[in-house]
């Protein structure tokens, strides 16, 4: 049985979410890391008010999936393949060996504060519920009639996110819960994954040209194609789109199982990977780490690693 380890984006985080990261030197040497980069910045990136910035919450996002992901493999666990949701992509990149930790919060940053500036007031994302995919672009479809919508990220059969401004989010809540859908408006100021974030694509690939690139030690899983690659180059573009390309979260998680992993590790924070990949394939184990001891998570992966 193989195991994948699985990064989320933001959307999880609490207060003091990398103070509550595993005791472990693997994690204590990342966070000085961190420090070394980013200086005083790194002591208010879990505060209740740094959880209002999209650069911040982005960048611990990445520091906890990196953190995480190295006590775990310093601890004995094996880990077959990575896949990370929007910018948890490059917490997987840095883990599977592509990218430097280094670069990527460099690149990181810039991305947060470049979809901060692009971000126009009045621009959202959504969740629609209940919906298959056919049905939610013929939603898109008619509300674009009258304000864009776009497909933002397809997490799950019946769970899509759509994007575009709070004119156009009306409308698709409206239009939605006529079809007998339930609707979920997202914590987030940014229309992400849509060609509203082209421009930020656009200054991801002018600063990605300064970075050494490496070939994944295992396949990492692609957003927006839903592929396993282990090209850095193939890595390097994907991590360039997925700002403004359609997520297919679950097209991934599906390639994933077809590779022969059942066993799915998420990193802190939340347990959003880990619900939805529990719901669409049953015969499979997800666990949240933040949930459960480093100790446990390693048996898990030892054991997974025998079947």
């Amino acid at each position: 049985m193989r195991v994948a380890l699985l990064f989320p984006g933001q959307g999880a985080q609490t207060p003091g979410f990398l103070q509550r990261l595993p005791e472990h030197p693997a994690v204590h040497a990342t966070l000085t890391e961190a420090r070394q980069i980013l200086g005083a910045e790194l002591d208010q990136l879990d505060g209740a008010a740094a959880l209002r910035s999209t650069a911040a919450v982005q960048l611990g996002t990445v520091i906890a999936g990196v953190a995480t992901a190295r006590a775990l493999t310093a601890a004995g666990a094996q880990v077959d393949a990575v896949a990370g949701l929007s910018v948890g992509a490059f917490a997987a990149a840095v883990t599977c060996g592509a990218l430097g930790f280094a670069d990527a919060l460099r690149v990181v940053k810039l991305r947060g504060e470049s979809m901060a500036r692009s971000a126009s007031v009045g621009f959202g994302m959504a969740a629609i519920l209940g919906l298959p995919e056919r049905g939610v672009l013929e939603l898109i479809a008619r509300v674009s009639e009258r304000s864009p919508l776009y497909l933002a990220s397809v997490n799950a059969p019946t769970e899509i996110v759509v994007s575009g401004s709070d004119a156009a989010l009306i409308l698709a809540a409206d239009e939605a819960r006529a079809r007998g859908a339930a609707v979920r408006p997202l914590q987030v100021a940014t229309p992400s994954h849509c060609p509203l974030m082209d421009g930020v694509s656009a200054r991801l690939r002018e600063a990605m040209r300064s970075v050494a690139w490496q070939a994944p030690r295992m396949p990492y899983v692609s957003n927006h194609r839903a592929r396993a690659t282990v090209l850095a180059a193939e890595v390097a573009e994907d991590l360039i789109l997925n700002v403004s390309r359609t997520v297919r979260w679950h097209d991934s998680v599906a390639l994933l199982n077809e590779l022969g992993c059942r066993l799915y590790l998420e990193t802190p924070p939340g347990q959003v990977l880990s619900r939805l990949l529990q719901a669409s394939f049953p015969d499979a184990r997800a666990v949240a780490l933040e949930e459960v001891p480093l100790a446990s998570a390693v048996t898990l992966a030892r054991q997974a690693q025998t079947l």
